[in-house]
This record gives C-alpha cells, structure tokens and sequence, in this order.
C-alpha cells in the first residue's frame, strides 16, 4: 500500500463499524491498549461522536475503493480545567498499513489541526513490554513517537496486566507552541472543520 493512494479526512460516526474492525484485533491480540473487551458498535459510534465534538478524529483511507486502512485522533488528557491545553493522542492502524508513512501522515495532520485549536502540549500514553513479553510489538510505538518529535517525560512501572504479563505505562510529550501567561482558549473542533483544506494534508 502505497502512501500517495491515501487520503486523510475527518471520521464521522457511520465510520465506527470500520475503525472498530481495526481496533478490534489490538484488543484481542496486543497489550497496545489495555482494554479487554471489544466494545459494541453503538458505544464505539458514541465515543467517534463524544470526541469529535471537542477535537479531532482522523482515518486515512484509499482513494481508490475509500477502505479505511488507520485512524488517529485526540482526546482530553485530564479533564480538569488546568489541563485544557494538553490532549492525548492515539493512533491504529491495519498492519498492511504500517511502515508506509500513513502514521506520520496522521500525526502531520493532527498536529496542524491542533496548532489552530490552539492546543499547546500533546501526549501519547505508550505500553511498554517491561521485559516480560518483548516480542509483542509494543515497543515499535516508542520508536516511532521518537521519530516524530515526541520525548520520554515519565513512566509507571507495571501498571497494565494483560494476557498474563505485567506491562509499563511510558509517557511521551512534543509542544506544539509556547507556554505563555495568558494562553489562548482552545477552540472546539467543529468550530474549525469546514475552514480546513483536508486535501492537503
């Protein structure tokens, strides 16, 4: 699959059936994320919905036949009113999908929708292997969030247990502008949408 054949544009809620078909397998086969049971289309549908109205969710999909192949999106971090300008980020894709550039694609353009919502501080919450089970892939999400600016700012020692096995929490940062005194309200995403060019993303 090549980078060039996708498309970045906003899910919306008649997406849930498809990006719960690729998130469904990380729940059933990885400790990338730590829940154990696949929601039901109309609770993953609520939660496509609760975010978009607040920030955005983003799937990339093939031109050609419009298959969703990977999705991102931000989401609170905290939801006291101190953290408003720190979200977190999460990112899926189908494996064939993967090492294409479709995830830096994704983040590219989660990072400049974030910058006009005025967002300042973006965090990626990672499973880390805690030598327990270092085949199991998770590992690569550290790797990659490296390679896209982001920077290790802390970690919680075994605190996920799945599959059996005892797994870290790492925590990754990248600012996206400067902490001033007065920073500027962060600004809902459906109030920006229909003023972004998504085709250049």
């Amino acid at each position: 699959m090549k980078e060039n054949n996708i498309i970045i544009r906003p899910a919306t809620p008649e997406d849930s059936s498809e990006i719960l078909a690729i998130y469904g397998p990380y729940i059933e086969n990885t400790a990338i994320t730590f829940e154990y049971t696949i929601p039901s289309e109309e609770d993953f549908r609520q939660r496509v919905k609760n975010i978009l109205s607040k920030f955005p969710y983003l799937v990339a999909a093939n031109k050609t036949d419009g298959k969703i192949v990977g999705y991102a999106y931000a989401n609170t971090f905290r939801t006291r009113k101190a953290y408003d300008h720190t979200i977190e980020l999460s990112i899926y894709l189908l494996p064939e999908a993967r090492g294409n550039g479709t995830g830096r694609r994704l983040y590219a353009a989660l990072e400049q929708i974030l910058i006009q919502q005025n967002v300042l501080t973006m965090i990626a919450c990672i499973t880390s292997a805690s030598g327990t089970d270092p085949e199991d892939g998770t590992n690569e999400s550290v790797c990659f969030h490296t390679a896209v600016g982001f920077t290790m700012c802390g970690s919680l020692l075994k605190s996920g247990f799945k599959f059996g096995n005892w797994y870290d929490t790492v925590y990754m940062e990248k600012f996206l502008g400067s902490h001033t005194s007065s920073p500027a309200d962060v600004i809902p995403f459906y109030d920006i949408c229909a003023q972004i060019n998504f085709d250049s993303l």
